[in-house]
């Protein structure tokens, strides 16, 4: 796993050793297809990686111009591979909370926004599984964590139908092999304006 583009591209990333399938990095093509999507929209954004594993996502964030990003994970091993890789990467921005991803959005809420939001939950594989992809979507703290038009980026199981309701519009889903992700906006927000509007998805 390398930073694909940016400042510190090409940089490895380190995973510990115990990763299993709790911290599945997001796989490059997915990474990939997220950013450049994003383009240079992601540039000068605020930038929240929930779930964050070894801080793939947001480190990518971050080489590609985010001003800043925050990543909540709830696996210490994985916090302290996040610290290492922003410091391998000479990344600016970064800051790294070992917490539980809802449990932090909720008591966080009022003090922080986002531009964007990055989440690559633990998918929900057989009954009894935590759902964690409709956790995200029924959680109001994380629509109140986006700024207005901001962008909600989900990775999720194919196959495995989001269910955003009436809060959510999404704007693409797409599948990449064993990963899809959707694109989705609150529906009550309307786009930003400006030099730190949040980002479009490429068509």
């Amino acid at each position: 796993m390398r930073v694909a583009s940016g400042t510190a591209r090409g940089i490895p990333l380190h995973a510990p050793k115990h990763a299993g399938e709790t911290l599945r990095p997001t796989m490059e093509v997915v990474k990939n297809a997220i950013f450049n999507s994003l383009a240079e929209s992601i540039v000068g954004t605020r930038v929240l990686d929930l779930f964050a594993g070894i801080g793939s996502l947001g480190i990518e964030a971050l080489s590609r111009g985010a001003e800043s990003c925050i990543f909540v994970e709830s696996d210490r091993h994985a916090c302290e591979a996040i610290r290492g890789n922003l410091a391998k990467t000479r990344l600016g921005g970064g800051e790294v909370v070992c917490a539980d991803a809802l449990g932090w959005l909720d008591r966080t809420v009022s003090s922080r926004t986002f531009h964007v939001i990055l989440a690559d939950p633990p998918y929900a594989k057989k009954p009894g599984d935590h759902d964690f992809a409709a956790m995200l979507l029924a959680s109001a703290s994380l629509r109140r964590a986006l700024k207005p038009g901001g962008l909600f980026i989900l990775e999720h199981l194919p196959g495995a139908p989001l269910a955003p309701g009436d809060a959510w519009e999404c704007v693409r889903d797409k599948r990449y092999g064993s990963t899809a992700v959707a694109f989705l906006r609150p529906l009550t927000d309307a786009p930003l304006a400006g030099a730190h509007s949040a980002p479009t998805p490429a068509p």
